[in-house]
């Protein structure tokens, strides 16, 4: 297989988002935000892209969301396919795994009624030709959700020390709306949020423990991103 743009987790990354509070604290809570943002509301969406699907957390939440008929769950690490391939097997779903690149899917054109991107995003090189990518794979009026961590998040020292990324391609909240929107998307301010989340602050959430509160937004620089977009 050809070399694919990204860069993959440390060993300490990779050990934290197999954990049950990756998948309680972060990617669940994630699906919640993600599912009131949606505009044009379908009762299901039967074929869901997991685009860099990891260790397969994400399965039994889009299924409770989204009620798919199959998920195509594509990731470029091996050793995260073979954890996925264990979830997969806890579901009556058909869950199809595939080891390739989310920027090269082999895909047929409009052939997907939703593509989910939860924290994958700031790994790969390739980022706009990922967003026409999935632009191309979805079916007219199909569904993006995207969530990610923003250059300010991934810029912190506690993610410099244990996680790995592309340091000079992550991008600040409106940067990342910008390219969704360059790539063909079509939201308005009511599928966006901005959670400040307390694992994501540079205090870890130490300023509101202490009941000090936290900057409005307007007032201080987003950590994350979620967004909900329909293909034009």
């Amino acid at each position: 297989m050809e070399s694919i743009a990204f860069v993959p987790e440390t060993r300490i990354g990779f050990w934290f988002l197999g954990t049950e509070t990756w998948t309680t604290r972060v990617v669940r809570v994630a699906l919640k935000d993600l599912d009131r943002l949606v505009p044009e509301r379908r009762p299901s969406y039967p074929v869901v892209l997991d685009a860099g699907c990891g260790q397969g957390k994400s399965f039994r939440p889009l299924i409770e969301h989204f009620s798919p008929q199959q998920i195509i769950a594509v990731d470029a690490e091996a050793r995260c396919l073979e954890k996925a391939r264990e979830e997969a097997g806890k579901e009556r779903t058909a869950i199809d795994l595939r080891m390739g690149d989310i920027a090269s899917l082999e895909l047929a054109d409009a052939s997907v009624d939703l593509v989910f991107c939860h924290q994958t995003f700031h790994h790969l090189i390739r980022q706009e030709e990922t967003l026409r990518e999935w632009h191309r794979v979805l079916k007219p009026g199909g569904l993006l959700l995207f969530a990610e961590s923003t250059r300010a998040y991934i810029h912190s020292l506690a993610i410099r020390l244990f996680f790995r990324h592309p340091m000079h391609l992550q991008r600040t909240a409106e940067e990342y709306m910008d390219m969704v929107r360059a790539a063909g998307f079509r939201f308005g301010p009511q599928n966006v949020s901005f959670p400040y989340l307390w694992w994501s602050r540079p205090d870890l959430g130490a300023v509101e423990f202490f009941g000090l509160g936290v900057p409005p937004q307007g007032e201080r620089e987003e950590t994350l991103i979620n967004l909900a977009a329909i293909k034009q």
